[in-house]
């Protein structure tokens, strides 16, 4: 693979309208052509490699961004890797790395041979896997040396084996083979006490970090990510250069930590080991049934991603493929009544605050499960952070508006890289923008022929959290009422 020199650098151009004067600037971008035309109205359907399809909802018309008056600039950005164009994408390479007996961590990499550049990783929210930041590692990976991982009982990290044994009796007992693993009557010993939960995870990511990386890294978490993530820098700071939460859950675990509550611990019978207990198993098996139909899954797409004309066949045929393996129906009642961290996510952010871990927040502000008033909160607690808020954008950002999420996350690298001589994105150099309590832009893009359109806030030092908390209500009310005229 070659090294990507300065001249091939990502490029886009920035262009500001003021009453007094008219100025243009340049900023890294790939190509200063974008695609004229408007977004076509369409509905989000879900294929499962079949000729049969999941329509599960119909995209507004996106090619107006309704004006909010504050916003007094355009910022054109490039899009995607266009193969037709010449510009081709990063390559993908995926690996298996055995972490511990029968525990296989699957990963996936791509990037420029440079070895200067930044080493960058991605976690996945719950559900999911590395295939969900394809478009980070085929784009940002021209750039910098990125990965992504699957966590331990998701994705393509499930076990190979059945945690369990059944003994004779009772598999004399069953008329055909259990379709479940981790069903059995006894745990295999490389099973025993294995629990899918944060710290399993949180040791996951520092073995990637230390044994498959080798160094410090930027590392991206969304949902259930996001929280891994901000735990793993509170843990293990010296390992981390900066954390960007992508509408990060900010809670996870209902069950008492034994580190942290041992005696609290112990009023509760199983914390996710194996096997499952029977009633669990009964629970478990009526709960999978649900959740595992396609039909379920297309559902729940349909309420995570606000534009119902992103492509998610890809993403709802991974998933689909997940749950039809035989560890996945146990491994989601482990992940169910696992333990919390040993730190909740406010500790953690503490922690990251009290080591000047920099903390970088993008948000989706349509998301109807992490609402971004989360990400306010965390605003609150540290002010100095960078805090972007999209719209229109659900709870995977990163999938539904990549060019702006990678967009923001290179602007972000090379401000930390160049230890702030490089502004952060939206900020004009100017340290007094930066002091605004927000600053508004409308960016454009080109997507498959057509030209889309987003807004983008940056929240400054002088945000206030009230002053977000009134217009998150405003905007959730603004919402219902058209969802009552449509």
């Amino acid at each position: 693979m070659e090294i990507i020199s300065q001249n091939f650098l990502p490029q886009c151009s920035v262009v500001t309208w003021s009453s007094k004067l008219d100025k243009k600037r340049l900023v890294p971008r790939r190509s200063s052509t974008l695609l004229s035309g408007v977004v076509k109205r369409s509905r989000l359907v879900i294929r499962n490699g079949t000729t049969d399809g999941y329509v599960v909802g119909e995209n507004e018309d996106l090619g107006s961004i309704a004006r909010r008056g504050e916003s007094k600039s355009k910022v054109l950005i490039p899009g995607l890797p266009d193969e037709s164009n010449g510009e081709a994408g990063a390559q993908i390479s995926r690996y298996r790395s055995e972490w511990k007996p029968k525990l296989t961590v699957h990963y996936e990499k791509s990037g420029c041979d440079n070895l200067e550049a930044p080493a960058v990783l991605f976690l996945p929210g719950f559900g999911v896997g590395s295939f969900h930041y394809e478009k980070q590692l085929t784009d940002l990976g021209r750039d910098y040396r990125v990965w992504a991982i699957d966590f331990l009982g998701q994705g393509l990290s499930l076990p190979t084996e059945d945690p369990t044994t059944i003994s004779e009796e009772t598999g004399a007992l069953k008329k055909n083979n259990e379709p479940f693993w981790g069903f059995g009557d006894e745990a295999e010993p490389w099973a025993d006490e294995l629990v899918y939960s944060l710290d399993l995870w949180r040791d996951q990511v520092q073995y990637i970090v230390e044994e498959v990386i080798g160094e410090p890294v930027y590392i991206a978490g969304n949902s259930l990510g996001g929280y891994v993530a901000l735990y793993f820098a509170a843990t293990y700071p010296h390992l981390v250069k900066g954390v960007t939460l992508l509408n990060a859950t900010p809670f996870w675990g209902l069950f008492p930590n034994p580190v942290r509550s041992p005696r609290l611990a112990r009023l509760f019978p199983w914390s996710g080991t194996f096997p499952l207990p029977a009633r669990v198993k009964q629970l478990t098996e009526l709960v999978w049934q649900k959740i595992s139909d396609p039909e379920s899954i297309a559902e729940i797409l349909k309420q995570v991603y606000t534009d119902h004309s992103t492509n998610v066949d890809k993403v709802f045929s991974r998933i689909v493929e997940i749950t039809q393996h035989p560890a996945a129906a146990a491994s989601f009642a482990s992940i169910m009544f696992a333990p919390g961290g040993q730190l909740s996510f406010s500790e953690a952010l503490s922690r990251c605050k009290k080591n000047d871990v920099q903390i970088c927040l993008m948000y989706g502000r349509e998301d109807p499960w992490v609402t971004p008033i989360w990400g306010k909160r965390i605003k609150k607690e540290i002010p100095n952070a960078p805090y972007y808020e999209i719209s229109p954008a659900g709870h995977c950002p990163h999938d539904e508006v990549p060019e702006v999420v990678n967009y923001l996350m290179r602007g972000w690298i090379k401000h930390l890289e160049s230890d702030g001589f490089e502004a952060l994105p939206l900020l004009e150099d100017a340290e007094e923008d930066w002091e605004k309590s927000r600053i508004a832009r409308e960016i454009e893009f080109p997507r498959e022929g057509w030209k889309k359109a987003v807004s983008l806030w940056l929240y400054g030092r002088k945000y206030s959290f009230w002053s977000g908390v009134g217009e998150a209500f405003r905007s959730t009310v603004i919402r219902a009422f058209r969802g009552k005229s449509a």
